[in-house]
């Protein structure tokens, strides 16, 4: 896609409004909306704004910042169009007034990290798989957890009362390019998932940020709430966001697949897997970033909890699908959909790199129920357990020797200062379940 096709295209579709999109370093998506007039001025990356209102970017004193446009990104979106009067959309990177990349943004982060990939000789491929539910909102239009449904996992009509949603959703992204392979009820009554074409690390982080704010505006069409929350609901399944990705070499070859190594898997990939295996703890608070992601973190809701790998076993943290050749990969259980997907990428990719530098030996596969495992037969195969809460991950992610090096000295500082303030929130609060166990007793 070139600037001179865009403004074809902007002419042929009649498109009047113009959203510059970009994400925080919390993975919250921001965009700033121009008319017809700006979007020449837009796709030149001229468009300044006020980088200082933006939390954990910059101070007052240096808040002039611009919006420079991927052109790859832009795409017209199916339900702005209202009486032949086209919106398109085009996702930015930040760049300081001096014009020189701006450190703190995600996407510019994670840019860096896979330069530093390639440097090693490996490109980085990812498909994610985002579980949401979808809830009825109550007369006033506040978000509830009664769900429309009682179906579950790839239940099929009339249970699924949800479907006609979810069918929107998937026309609306098909519609903006995106190649979906898959969707179904999950576990869970009212939680589901859309599963897309894996992509390059940057296209698919993309597509995580956009697939998550189309699943909420057509859910707004249904006065449902679409949310990504880990685990809205207690005793039931939370949310994952499953991570399948790869190194490819820069010539196009799987550098994860050996159809004579053990499992057809390369050493390459062995070392990967060693490498996520040891920083899993350290990366958590990345991956896994509220207070509510600990509550998913829990053994018995599938949910991955212990660090170990396996070709089978769902209840590891990594699980190698079965294809092989181009489509061998590994897939990373933990994250969920919670996370920004530009940080979560860099700190998987990176600790899989870490096991590649370093020639970490894979531990042995369990393929075994962890969840049926006695705490000596855990300690016996040397299954390392996940934090227990966002305090704990903070400061895993604080001692991880990769993290800072990772996400930048501005974004890991920035981020800790904001976790930190969240949980300090969270710790102050009273809590329903506070006031339900000692109210009446003390």
């Amino acid at each position: 896609m070139t600037r001179d096709e865009i403004m074809r295209i902007i002419e042929e579709k009649n498109i009047h409004f113009f959203r510059l999109q970009f994400v925080d370093i919390l993975g919250h998506m921001k965009n700033v909306a121009i008319p017809r007039s700006q979007i020449e001025k837009a796709l030149d990356g001229k468009l300044m704004f006020d980088g200082s209102s933006i939390d954990g970017f910059v101070r007052i004193n240096e808040s002039d910042m611009y919006l420079k446009p991927d052109y790859e990104t832009f795409v017209i979106l199916p339900w702005r169009n209202k009486q032949g009067i086209a919106a398109a959309r085009i996702i930015c990177d930040i760049y300081k007034s001096d014009g020189t990349p701006f450190k703190g943004c995600p996407r510019v982060n994670l840019k860096r990290v896979l330069a530093e990939a390639k440097k090693m000789g490996f490109t980085m491929n990812v498909g994610t798989e985002c579980e949401f539910f979808l809830f009825e909102k109550d007369e006033e239009g506040v978000p509830t957890t009664i769900t429309q449904d009682v179906a579950g996992y790839f239940s099929t009509d009339p249970d699924d009362k949800a479907n006609d949603c979810r069918r929107e959703i998937i026309e609306t992204l098909e519609a903006m390019g995106y190649e979906i392979e898959a969707s179904h009820h999950e576990v869970a009554e009212g939680q589901h998932e859309i599963n897309f074409k894996y992509a390059d690390a940057i296209t698919c982080a993309d597509n995580t940020i956009t697939f998550k704010w189309v699943v909420k505006t057509i859910a707004a069409k249904y006065n449902l709430h679409a949310t990504f929350m880990p685990k809205p609901i207690f005793g039931i399944n939370g949310s994952g966001m499953h991570t399948n990705q790869s190194l490819f070499n820069l010539d196009g070859t799987n550098a994860f697949y050996d159809e004579k190594g053990k499992l057809e898997l390369s050493d390459v990939a062995y070392k990967y897997i060693a490498g996520i295996l040891k920083n899993a703890r350290g990366f958590a608070a990345v991956t896994n970033p509220l207070v509510n992601s600990y509550k998913r973190l829990v053994p018995g809701y599938e949910a991955p909890v212990y660090a170990a790998w396996s070709a089978a076993n769902r209840s590891a943290l990594v699980r190698i699908p079965a294809a092989r050749g181009l489509s061998t990969r590994t897939e990373v259980r933990c994250p969920d959909p919670s996370t920004n997907p530009y940080l979560a990428l860099a700190m998987m990719l990176n600790s899989g790199l870490d096991g590649i530098k370093n020639d970490l030996p894979v531990p042995d596969s369990v393929d075994e129920d962890i969840f049926e495992m006695t705490a000596k037969q855990m300690d016996d195969a040397g299954i390392i357990v996940l934090p227990g809460s966002l305090r704990e991950a903070i400061e895993e992610l604080k001692a991880n020797p990769i993290a800072k090096e990772t996400l930048g000295a501005h974004i890991f500082e920035k981020y800790i200062e904001m976790k930190e303030a969240e949980w300090d929130d969270y710790r102050c609060a009273v809590t329903e379940w506070e006031l339900d166990t000692y109210l009446g007793v003390y």
